[in-house]
């Protein structure tokens, strides 16, 4: 039940203009991204993962031109499928199934991004252990998007991070200070 669940939660996100204050999720940055995002559900398909939520073809009202897409949810993905792989920056869910925690954070650890990467538990061990294995820049524990506030640095690891330094909070103080470490010791003075 909890695929059924999942792709009804991803069919009612209502799409619409970024500015909508009733829509959840607006339009991709450009065309040009819409249509890698579109390549990547062909590629899905064309790789055999089942198409459970199709969101290709969505239609916002008084937008024909703008470049939506919709939820979509792959299942049956495994991890030498591209979508499994790549960052796609858009609305596509490739579910992967797992036999145990240790095979869920071997495969997100083998790949060459490390953005975000979120587990749903109520279990503190496994929780525990997502926090301190996965190789992943933001950890979201019992949330979608681990998306951290501005005064948190922010960045992935592997091929995710972008910039020599993870810009915002200390990371971004630091890189504007000239740090030095004093020693010192005090001598009593004799009378």
């Amino acid at each position: 039940p909890l695929k059924e669940k999942f792709v009804a939660a991803a069919r009612s996100i209502k799409v619409g203009y970024g500015l909508d204050e009733s829509a959840q999720m607006g339009p991709l940055i450009s065309h040009k991204h819409k249509d890698k995002v579109l390549g990547f559900i062909e590629t899905g398909i064309a790789e055999g993962g089942e198409l459970l939520l199709d969101g290709r073809n969505i239609q916002v009202e008084g937008y024909p031109e703008g470049a939506f897409v919709g939820p979509t949810v792959f299942d049956g993905i495994t991890p030498e499928m591209t979508i499994a792989r790549e960052e796609i920056f858009g609305p596509v869910v490739a579910i992967v199934r797992a036999k145990s925690l240790d095979q869920a954070i071997s495969f997100i650890n083998s790949g060459r991004y490390g953005n975000a990467a979120s587990i749903y538990t109520n279990n503190g061990f496994y929780a525990r252990e997502f926090r301190y294995r996965v190789q992943a820049g933001n950890i979201g524990i019992n949330l979608g998007v681990a998306a951290p506030m501005a005064y948190f640095p922010f960045g992935g690891y592997k091929k995710s991070f972008f910039g020599d330094t993870h810009g915002q909070g200390r990371d971004g103080i630091h890189f504007y200070t000239e740090r030095k470490v004093v020693i010192t010791r005090w001598i009593k003075e004799r009378k």
